[in-house]
Parts: structure tokens; C-alpha cells; sequence
């Protein structure tokens, strides 16, 4: 099993050597202009570009709750765009994050960071405008991740 590390710092700056995967939590709306997203368009604007048309699209490809798509923005480091969350807005069935949905993403985000030899970095994931408590979250990045062998880096701002 491999460790989770807790850092001050930038996600978008992973702090490691080697091929890199920034994961975060986008939702199943297709919106795309607060929160971690807003750093990610900063530096690169593959990540943004690729959710939007993997969004309008929806109709013919896998785009949904649970769905992964990674997207190469270096020659050593791609952003996960992970759908995890429920519209943007907190309603009657709670606030949008959908933890089932996140443990399926990062299962995937495990295959696939084995296959690139990667590390994986990131906020605290589905905790910000998903409205989610890391103490839900972070058993998932365990029983994911790190239990593939992938190396985690996540960053406080």
C-alpha cells in the first residue's frame, strides 16, 4: 500500500518527481467556473475545452456520474477530470456530492495511474463546492489509490 501525503500547497504545482495525475471533482451538469476548476483554467486550457465538449457530447460517449477522463497538459502530467458530483447546488436530496460516484472514479484513476507509472495529486476532493466531508473521502482514496500502490499528495491552500 502505498502512503498518503498531506501538504501545504498548490495542486496545480504537484511537488514530485516523474509522471504526475491532478485529480479533481467536476459535476454531471457540464458547468465548469467555480471553485478548484478556476486554478486548473489558470494554467491550462486542455482541461476546461475537453469537459465541455466531453459534456455536450454526453449523448454519445460515457460522460456521467462515476465517468473519468484524463487529459495530457505536460509531457509528463495530465488532469483527471472526475465526475463526481450531482448538479452544482446543494437541494432536497442534499448537497451534490455522490461519494459512490467519486470511488468510482478513483478506481479507474488507479488503473490508469498504474499504466502512466504516476503519482496522484489533488485538493481534498468533493469536499469544497461538492459540499462533501473528507472523512468520507479520504477511506476512498485509501481503499483506491493507495491500495493499487498509487503514491497520493494531497494540498491544503
Amino acid at each position: 500500500m502505498s502512503t498518503l501525503t498531506v501538504i501545504k500547497g498548490d495542486a496545480t504545482s504537484p511537488q514530485a518527481k516523474g509522471p504526475k495525475v491532478i485529480a479533481h471533482v467536476c459535476n454531471d451538469a457540464g458547468g465548469w467556473g467555480k471553485g478548484f476548476v478556476l486554478a486548473i483554467s489558470r494554467r491550462w486550457p486542455e482541461p476546461e475545452r475537453d469537459f465541455r465538449r466531453w459534456h455536450r457530447e454526453r449523448a454519445r460517449n460515457d460522460f456521467g456520474l462515476g465517468a473519468l477522463r484524463l487529459v495530457q497538459v505536460l509531457p509528463d502530467t495530465w488532469v483527471a477530470n472526475m465526475v463526481g458530483q450531482r448538479g452544482t447546488k446543494t437541494g432536497s436530496s442534499g448537497p451534490p456530492v455522490r461519494y459512490e460516484a467519486i470511488e468510482a472514479c478513483l478506481a479507474k484513476l488507479a488503473v490508469e495511474a498504474k499504466r502512466l507509472e504516476a503519482s496522484v495529486h489533488m485538493p481534498r476532493i468533493g469536499c469544497g463546492l461538492s459540499g462533501g466531508r473528507w472523512e468520507r473521502i479520504e477511506p476512498l482514496v485509501k481503499g483506491t489509490l493507495l491500495a493499487a500502490g498509487v503514491p497520493v499528495t494531497v494540498y491544503d491552500f
